[in-house]
């Protein structure tokens, strides 16, 4: 790419470093890796089409051409307006004196996003595997905000309780942001655990996404002091009326049960350790 790609701004840029697996993966990670491709070309169709702005992931992503359907444009716009706040949230109340850990992140761009509203924290780190930058971490005494967008998910229920207690032994001040799965007991979700089974992708943590309750649970029992979750059908409900007048116009949506039966699936948690000061407990989606 060209000086004025974003991969060019990640050598130029010392407030990010990315960091990532170089020994050779389990067969049996495949299937995980996949969402990764998966997520990216939904993300990259539904910018194409105007759902939101983002003019960094056309340099990662090949735009598809299938089609996507309009429920999976909208759940990922609710996905990415809902993780966008309250990141912003976070940095606006420490200034951006503060450090972002972003596992599992793939081909995410906010970054570069960031950079463009003059939001960067003090240190971006981008990791593919948690483990890989322990050693580092645990010196690192600034304010920490951790994202895991679909990846807790893949890990055993012991593995994921032990990367979060350890996230918030290791950080004074910190927050936590994850997205994944919810409700997977229904009906619907053992359509959605079986469809991904298919693929060779087994969803090894699906037992603590039972329920709003479970997620939050999970939080507060490996040593976090706040947690809220809140499913995505009712985060899409509390978009702005505008922005959803707005991209419920680009596409028509036949079945808005499909939308509502979807995004009750999925949900937005968050979670907080410290930073009474900073008013870090009062941050909301």
């Amino acid at each position: 790419p060209g000086t004025s790609t974003p991969m060019a701004t990640r050598q130029r840029e010392s407030s990010i470093t990315s960091c990532s697996s170089t020994s050779s993966c389990d067969a049996d990670d495949e299937g995980v890796r996949g969402t990764c491709e998966d997520a990216s070309l939904c993300k990259r169709f539904a910018v194409s089409i105007g759902y939101w702005h983002d003019p960094y992931i056309q340099h990662f992503v090949r735009l598809s051409k299938e089609r996507k359907a309009p429920e999976i444009n909208r759940g990922y716009f609710a996905r990415v307006h809902g993780v966008s706040q309250l990141i912003k949230e976070f940095l606006r109340k420490t200034e951006c004196h503060c450090q972002i850990v972003n596992l599992g992140a793939g081909m995410d761009t906010t970054f570069w996003r960031l950079k463009d509203e003059d939001l960067l924290p003090s240190k971006y780190f981008e990791v593919d595997f948690p483990m890989i930058v322990t050693r580092k971490l645990h010196s690192i005494k600034l304010p920490t905000l951790l994202i895991a967008e679909c990846v807790l998910v893949y890990m055993t229920p012991e593995q994921s309780a032990n990367l979060l207690k350890w996230a918030a032994n290791s950080f004074e001040t910190a927050m936590f942001i994850n997205y994944e799965q919810v409700n997977m007991g229904d009906r619907f979700g053992q359509i959605m655990i079986e469809n991904l089974r298919r693929r060779q992708c087994d969803l090894a943590g699906v037992e603590t996404c039972k329920s709003l309750e479970s997620q939050k649970e999970r939080l507060l029992s490996n040593g976090w002091e706040t947690a809220s979750a809140v499913d995505m059908m009712e985060l899409y409900n509390r978009l702005p009326r505008a922005e959803v007048s707005r991209i419920e116009s680009l596409e028509f949506l036949d079945e808005m049960e499909l939308l509502e039966q979807l995004m009750r699936h999925y949900c937005l948690c968050w979670a907080t350790k410290g930073g009474n000061e900073l008013g870090l407990k009062e941050i909301t989606s």
